[in-house]
């Protein structure tokens, strides 16, 4: 026996094709060859099919002696008289039959134009663009005319794409004309309408212009070893560089990439590996200033099988389970074919997880089976035997099967032991299933051969079954039973219906409901039963209405009120169990126009997710600003709302419990208020377990793949799992952040896709994904846990705290704070500095440096230039904003008397436009105000000086006593003492100045001002004699001893307190100001040189006043001397009254507060 069964093992082996037909496109009328050769035992026979339907021979289509199927003529025609479709052929022998891979007829044409050129006007030195697409089998040529001459596919400003697109690059007047693009294949040339390129003169300057991306990539599906070609076109002035990256910074495969023309990306035999987001960046030359345009290249595959199914030896009543597992872009989909004819699932044949299993294994089953898996891009086939072995010992079929209805859910089942070889039976299988229905399930109970009898309880009420008995034996299984069909009782309603509740008016409530299923009404129902009442009263009130009813409107009604409803249905068993109460509030009754209620419909997706789906009525003319949606279980009080959008109009409620009812609330809101609600009950069903159904639940989706695509955005991509099914697949998508705490954060989300773009993440966070398929109410496990991580935030912040402070003659350190948002991972820094002409320009020096660092060093600075100094924070998802601007003043020469560490963050307003620095419209009317403003200020200030001079001069004349030269030299030098880069006035040793409001320091916005060398500079002039008042407070001067009391040398000793900064906390130092110098006291006490304590006018004599009481007290100087910053020496009288210099000097100048205390009477 066994070598029986080897010889038809290998007697199979010699039915397979040696030739099969291939895709094929053909010119109309033209002759067409579709080859088929089979080889197997003979006879065999081959049939040819045209999208699945038998080909009918005739003078134009007929076989050929080898199998193939020639085609003389290919018609064009309309409907089925056309031969373009899908053919395969069929080959059979004693051992069963076999289908080839299909192929696809396709006749040669050109279809109409779907885009032409359009004529455009464009500025010279621009770009311009035109475009051209039409759908061609084969795929067309296209190339483009001007002036019915043809163009150069590709030259060094002119590039045409194989779609159809035609680049002009740096626009000439020459370009000017018409232009048009020619599409050829092998069927026919089409022309397309001419387009006229206007070229107008560019306006001179050329204005500078951000980069602008005109014509970026498109989102593409490629097939495999195809090539792609993403576009990518911008302008700008000056003209952009064009660069190409991977979203997912994997490098561009460089061996099967290149550029065409200039800046377009073409990608040749194009492999899975290529498939992603890539980027085109436009940025310009010299500049951080870019623009980004990307599309995703999906590569489609066609199918390959990865497993294939096994031919199989079994007994009769065995089992056989065949395994095909095919890859491919789409999944493709799987199908079982037995001897050339689609596999139907019943209650023996189950198709599921890839796998085709055949149970109660019986001769017919004896075929070849074969597996196609097939998505758009093709098919491809596998084939396998399942031989069947007769066992001549095996017991006969069970007998007298009889079928007793028990109850409403259960059946008795009685038979008889079979007539031959019952003693050999070990076992009894019981398979039953519903018998109305395609596909149902069949189940299989075991029991012992100890008893003829089962009680089956676990059946649906009023349901009509089949029923048939196996029995077994060690060496195998017997022949089924007779099948017996037998019906259950009715029973009372499981559940009432689910109620939907809305107003049509404050003063009525709209009831409706759906029919029971049969499951759950458990027979035919008889009559529903609708009670209501107020929250506020107990009487019920009730409506009994027929089983042909599914609404009722309750009217008369009171508004604002309320409402708390229940339904309950009846079989002719009787009445069913009650629902729970819903609750509704009528409308108020108000004239107001708010939105009415929503028509809402829920539907569940699975045993935890409900689809709510709802819209407007027509009649509703309110405009609505969005909507609320309330939600919570029948036994939980009622949560927050969800605020959805105006547009929205299905929302997924995720997460549920299985088998429990949840009651839905939804309304509309406007300005006015929340409109009228519709509410709505609905029950999640019960997760089906294997259990329950006897069969394996589906398997997971598998191979899924995460890809981050920003920093709230995160793509997920996934396998199906290969079985075979009419009912349509729904996934759920689980997501959360790793390790969170509370469980009502965890994201559910709903697709029929297998693949989906989770949206409004946290950024910088990782989050974890899982995912289950739901089939007919199955759901499978949960996949694998994957994990991925959104990208950062790019910067929203620029650093702070930015500070630039000169510790070389040429290098400056500029330190700054990171920028105050945590979350942010910063990479790196760009600090931008430039001189003032090099700002205008827009000419800025670029410095990097890593996320980590916080300072940097700028070096080569120009000495007597103002640098403006910025910084700002990037990472991987973009640039962040500059911080203010920061000036840094560099000294011109380091003998002077300039502050070298002199930093100031900028106050005027510097303008950011188009990614070019430069001084926009309203800095350039501040600073033409301001410099008028401040010239005005400088005249009227030279025209009081030079009135206060002239008095001045008249006091000073009367002032003067004998030995004080008065010479008209010394007088005129007053206006000089007005300018900024004047010298200060110094007197030599033993020279007094009255100094009662301060000193006379000229001080600009830099420190003290130099004191010039020339003597002309001197305000005033006395002999080395100077006669001065008892208790006056003077100035003197004390010059080293090498030096001659001529010659004043500089105020190094005197110490100068800088002011706060007006324009930036960043900088340190004063700001300049429209001063060149300023006094540092008022300059109407100059012209009391010799003030006093006493009320008597002040003299100036040439000699001593020797004998002359002092009076005053020395506190005054004391006070004097804390408030100034100055070397400050108090001198104590001497016995004859007079004060005269300490006979003490330093060694350096110092200026000395003299203070003169007579000698009281």
């Amino acid at each position: 026996m066994i070598n029986s069964f080897t010889f038809s093992v290998l007697c199979f082996s010699e039915l397979f094709f040696i030739k099969e037909p291939h895709d094929v496109t053909a010119i109309r009328r033209e002759a067409v060859i579709l080859d088929c050769q089979a080889h197997g035992e003979s006879p065999i026979d081959v049939r040819w099919l045209k999208n699945g339907v038998k080909v009918v021979e005739d003078e134009r289509v007929y076989l050929l002696s080898n199998g193939s199927l020639y085609i003389s003529e290919v018609e064009s025609r309309r409907g089925d008289k056309s031969d373009e479709g899908l053919y395969q052929c069929l080959a059979q022998n004693k051992y069963g039959a076999i289908l080839s891979q299909k192929a696809r007829l396709t006749i040669a044409s050109i279809s109409a134009f779907a885009i032409q050129p359009t004529s455009i006007v464009v500025t010279e030195g621009s770009v311009a663009r035109f475009s051209c697409k039409i759908s061609a089998h084969p795929p067309s040529i296209i190339t483009w005319e001007f002036n019915r001459v043809t163009l150069p596919l590709a030259t060094e400003r002119i590039t045409v794409l194989p779609s159809g697109v035609l680049q002009i690059h740096g626009v000439q007047r020459a370009d000017a004309g018409n232009y048009r693009c020619i599409v050829t294949n092998i069927a026919s040339r089409r022309r397309s309408t001419e387009a006229t390129l206007t070229v107008t003169p560019a306006p001179k300057p050329h204005p500078p212009q951000k980069p602008r991306v005109i014509a970026g990539p498109q989102n593409i599906s490629v097939s495999l070893h195809q090539s792609a070609i993403l576009e990518c076109m911008a302008t700008g002035n000056p003209r952009p560089i064009i660069s190409w990256s991977r979203a997912d910074s994997k490098s561009i495969d460089v061996y099967n990439t290149k550029v065409l023309g200039n800046g377009n990306l073409i990608i040749t035999d194009i492999k899975l590996q290529h498939g992603g987001v890539y980027m085109c960046r436009a940025t310009t030359p010299g500049t951080r200033n870019y623009t980004v345009a990307s599309a995703n290249i999906t590569v489609i595959a066609p199918p390959s099988l990865v497993e294939w199914p096994e031919s199989l030896t079994r007994p009769r009543a065995g089992t056989a389970r065949f395994v095909c597992q095919a890859e491919g872009v789409p999944t493709p989909e799987i199908t079982w074919f037995k001897n050339g004819e689609k596999v139907q699932s019943n209650g023996r044949i189950k198709m599921y997880n890839s796998k085709l299993v055949i149970n109660q294994i019986i001769p017919e089953d004896d075929a070849i089976y074969q597996c196609q898996a097939e998505n758009e891009q093709g098919s491809v086939l596998s084939m396998a035997r399942l031989i069947v072995v007769m066992s001549e010992d095996r017991p006969s079929a069970p007998r007298n099967l009889r079928a007793d209805t028990v109850s409403s859910s259960a059946i008795l089942l009685a038979w008889e032991r079979p007539q031959y070889n019952s003693d050999k039976v070990i076992a009894y299988s019981v398979h039953y299933m519903k018998a109305e229905g395609l596909n149902n399930e069949e189940y299989q109970v075991v029991i012992g051969n100890d008893t003829t009898r089962y009680i089956i309880d676990d059946l649906e009420p009023a349901r009509n079954y089949t029923f048939y008995v196996v029995a077994y034996m060690p060496m195998g299984a017997s022949r089924m039973s007779d099948n017996v069909f037998q019906h259950t009782l009715e029973d009372v309603p499981l559940r009432a219906p689910e109620l939907s509740l809305t107003s049509r008016s404050p003063m009525d409530i709209q009831v409706c409901w759906q029919p029971l299923p049969g499951k759950l009404s458990r027979g035919r129902v008889s009559a529903y039963r609708l009670s209501y009442r107020t929250t506020a009263e107990n009487t019920v009130s009730q409506i009994e209405l027929p089983a042909d009813k599914t609404q009722y409107l309750l009217e008369n009604l009171q508004p604002d009120t309320i409402y708390l409803l229940r339904i309950v249905a009846a079989t002719s068993v009787g009445w069913g169990e009650q629902s729970a109460w819903t609750s509704h509030r009528t409308p108020k009754a108000s004239s107001a126009r708010v939105p009415m209620a929503p028509e809402l419909h829920l539907e569940p997706l699975n045993c935890t997710t409900i689809l709510a789906r709802w819209q407007l009525a027509p009649r509703n003319s309110v405009s609505v600003q969005g909507y609320r949606l309330f939600y919570h279980e029948e036994s939980q009080s009622e949560r927050a709302p969800l605020q959805l959008r105006a547009l929205d109009n299905t929302y997924t409620i995720g997460g549920l419990d299985p088998r429990k009812k949840y009651h839905v609330k939804l309304l509309a809101y406007n300005y006015v208020g929340e409109g009228y609600q519709a509410d709505q009950t609905i029950s999640t069903p019960g997760c089906v377990s294997v259990r329950d159904r006897l069969v394996p639940p589906p398997p997971p989706p598998h191979n899924v793949y995460t890809k981050t695509n920003s920093s709230t955005a995160v793509f997920l991509h996934w396998g199906r799992p290969a079985f075979a099914s009419s009912h349509a697949v729904n996934y759920t998508v689980r997501c959360n952040p790793v390790g969170l705490q509370n469980a009502s954060l965890v994201l559910y989300l709903q697709t029929s896709e297998q693949s989906l773009l989770v949206r409004d993440l946290e950024p910088n966070t990782k989050y974890e994904f899982a995912i289950r398929l739901h089939i007919d109410h199955l759901s499978s496990p949960w996949s694998p846990v994957v994990y991925q991580s959104t990208f950062p935030d790019a910067p929203t912040q620029p650093p702070f705290n930015v500070k630039v402070t000169l510790i070389e003659e040429d290098t400056a350190l500029v330190s700054w704070k990171p920028p105050d948002e945590p979350s942010v991972a910063v990479t790196h820094y760009t600090i931008l500095y430039a001189s003032r002409n090099a700002w205008i320009a827009g000419e800025w020096q670029v410095l990097q440096k890593e996320g980590t660092i916080t300072m940097a060093l700028l070096e080569n600075l120009k000495p007597g230039q103002i640098y403006f100094v910025k910084v700002s924070a990037s990472n991987n998802m973009g640039d962040g904003p500059f911080s203010h601007t920061v000036e840094l003043t560099v000294r011109a020469d380091l003998t002077s008397g300039h502050d070298s560490r002199l930093s100031r963050g900028s106050t005027q307003s510097t303008a950011f436009s188009d990614g070019f620095y430069h001084l926009d419209q309203k800095s350039m009317t501040g600073i033409t105000v301001g410099v008028c403003i401040a010239l005005i200020c400088i005249i009227i200030c030279a025209f009081i000086i030079i009135c206060r001079g002239k008095n001045r001069y008249l006091v000073s004349v009367k002032t003067l006593r004998e030995g004080v030269n008065t010479s008209a030299g010394h007088l005129g030098s007053h206006g000089q003492a007005e300018n900024a880069d004047g010298s200060v006035p110094m007197m030599s040793e033993n020279h007094f100045i009255d100094a009662k409001g301060g000193t006379n320091l000229i001080i600009n916005s830099l420190g003290p001002v130099q004191p010039s060398t020339e003597k002309k500079e001197k305000w005033f002039s006395f002999s080395s004699t100077v006669s001065y008042q008892p208790g006056t407070t003077v100035l003197t001067y004390e010059e080293e001893l090498s030096m001659s009391p001529d010659q004043p040398t500089t105020l190094q000793a005197l110490l100068w307190r800088p002011g706060d900064s007006e324009g930036s906390s960043n900088s340190e130092g004063s700001h300049a100001t429209g001063d060149s110098g300023r006094y540092s006291h008022d300059e109407t006490e100059m012209t009391n040189l010799s003030s006093g304590t006493s009320s008597r006018p002040p003299s100036l004599t040439a000699e001593d006043s020797g004998g002359s009481d002092c009076s005053g007290p020395p506190e005054q100087s004391v006070q004097l001397m804390e408030e100034s910053q100055i070397d400050l020496k108090l001198m104590e009288p001497i016995e004859n009254g007079c004060c005269h210099h300490d006979a003490q000097s330093s060694s350096k100048s110092t200026l000395s507060l003299q203070v003169c205390v007579p000698k009281c009477v």
